[in-house]
């Protein structure tokens, strides 16, 4: 027996340690492009300072190691407790149960997504504190809940997908009329920063659970996607909201230089502490549903509570000193780079940088990975996707760093021909191809573009003649969330061709 039980005990560290394995590779692929795309530009067309690329070393090794726990984290703690809420509205199969649910679900998944947060730090530095971090966080999180609960009511009642987004973005492009250009910006940064590593496996546990109550296994695929871009539409509406109420907009306060190095180790230090005390007030109300789901009938088994609890203990430590490493060395570093390549003047290279980094970027966001491993067609390749994805993503921030570059093109002019084309292709496109482009076009903006992607394009537009800093330094996200939708979905035609044709 005592055999039998060390066999057991060694199967399942083997495990955790396979876990621990790919998951560091996962990290280590996200982190690795962008720490020897910064080196080689370092010896070669732009010359950082010393102690900021001590820094950046600093930081990307924290990043590394934190995304790594945190990912971890995520599949043992964050899925295993959206899979069981799920089950439990399946049980229950009420549509009350489904709204408040979805109500404090999006919400409180929303403020602990690192993304938004990293979002809010951006647009506070910019705004010199007129537009605080706090303050984004709280709206997106009250939009995503709102929009989270919407989204699975689609799902209980098999409502069209085609005709929701239709509706949605409907209501954004009229709410775009009386917004200020800073806040457009903000608004659809925040819809691709709310999804992110840690809402994406959540949202699609959610979203695969529900849609099971549907005995129609093609349908009930189909109605696994599409919830991730219903949230965060809620994202958009609820900084547009803002807006309306700043009616006056919000001023970058003269930001016009990058932040001065304050030493290499006192930054992180004290980035984390503060870093521990946001995670852990961002994770408890998570952990707080998990012991409520503990006192009721739905309670789990012991092994898989204490499973489900190392996996939340494993999010904090990962968070934090992710975040830690972000704050205090990795993201500076984006706009010092964007900076430099704007002070050098060559249009060709600031555009060139800008498409390498958007190729390398897509490849590396966690969430991305998430969505194509639950493509279950058979039809649907999911190298197929990743490709499609990765042409999309470099051609977003290319677009982006021409913004930046011509004076006078703005935001809207790239958004709103670019989302017109996604409705009218939506009515061409199988649903299944619309759900995983309208999905996609969210998971592809994670950690890696909400951070040093997003600190970039500030440095860009901080150096570039005419260009604002919080007009042109934000919507690179935007940007990336909308671009995929685009690609996706003109490959779901293509693939629509193929069929007809018999090929």
């Amino acid at each position: 027996m005592v055999k039998l039980t060390q066999r057991l005990f060694i199967l399942k560290r083997r495990d955790y340690l396979r876990l621990l394995n790919e998951k560091f590779k996962e990290s280590l692929f996200a982190i690795l492009p962008i720490a020897i795309i910064v080196l080689i530009l370092n010896f070669t067309i732009v010359a950082i300072d010393h102690i900021e690329i001590w820094k950046f070393v600093i930081g990307s090794i924290l990043v590394l190691f934190g995304l790594t726990l945190f990912l971890l984290g995520v599949e043992l703690g964050i899925e295993p407790i959206g899979k069981i809420l799920g089950s439990i509205m399946i049980k229950i199969n009420k549509i009350w149960f489904v709204v408040f649910a979805g109500l404090a679900l999006g919400f409180v998944i929303s403020i602990a997504e690192p993304d938004l947060h990293i979002l809010g730090s951006q647009i506070e530095f910019v705004t010199s504190g007129n537009l605080s971090r706090i303050t984004i966080v709280i709206a997106v999180s009250i939009g995503v809940a709102f929009l989270l609960s919407f989204g699975l009511s689609r799902i209980f009642y098999n409502i069209s997908l085609k005709y929701i987004m239709l509706i949605l973005y409907s209501i954004i492009m009229l709410m775009a009329l009386f917004v200020s250009n800073d806040f457009m910006a903000i608004a659809f940064d925040a819809s691709g920063a709310t999804t992110g590593a840690l809402t994406v496996p959540f949202i699609l546990a959610l979203a695969m659970g529900v849609s099971s109550m549907n005995k129609d296994s093609k349908a009930s695929e189909s109605d696994s996607f599409g919830l991730v871009a219903i949230a965060s539409t809620g994202a958009i509406i609820a900084v547009m909201f803002l807006g309306i109420i700043f009616k006056g907009g919000i001023s970058a306060n003269d930001v016009a230089e990058i932040l001065p190095h304050e030493g290499i180790i006192w930054p992180f230090l004290l980035t984390l502490l503060n870093m521990m005390k946001e995670m852990l007030v961002a994770l408890l109300p998570i952990l707080s549903i998990f012991i409520i789901i503990q006192l009721t009938k739905y309670k789990v088994a012991t092994k898989r509570q204490k499973r489900i609890l190392t996996g939340v203990l494993y999010c904090f430590i990962g968070l934090t000193i992710f975040l830690t490493g972000v704050n205090a060395g990795f993201m500076n570093m984006g706009r010092l780079v964007g900076f430099q390549i704007g002070v050098n003047g060559n249009v060709w290279i600031m555009i060139g940088i800008s498409f390498l980094l958007g190729l390398f970027t897509v490849l590396a966001e966690p969430a991305v990975h998430s969505l194509t491993n639950q493509i279950t067609s058979g039809y649907v390749h999911k190298r197929t996707v990743l490709i499609a994805l990765t042409l999309g993503i470099g051609t977003a921030i290319a677009l982006s760093a021409i913004r930046i570059i011509v004076s006078g093109l703005q935001l809207w002019h790239y958004l709103l021909p670019g989302y017109l084309i996604s409705i009218g292709l939506m009515f061409f496109v199988d649903d299944l191809f619309v759900g995983i482009a309208f999905d996609s076009g969210g998971v592809a903006s994670g950690p890696m573009t909400a951070t040093f992607i997003l600190a970039f394009a500030q440095g860009l537009a901080m150096s570039v003649d005419g260009a604002d800093v919080l007009i042109d330094g934000f919507g690179i996200i935007a940007m990336v969330a909308m671009t995929p939708i685009i690609t996706l979905q003109l490959l779901g035609l293509i693939y629509k061709m193929k069929a007809k044709k018999g090929t």
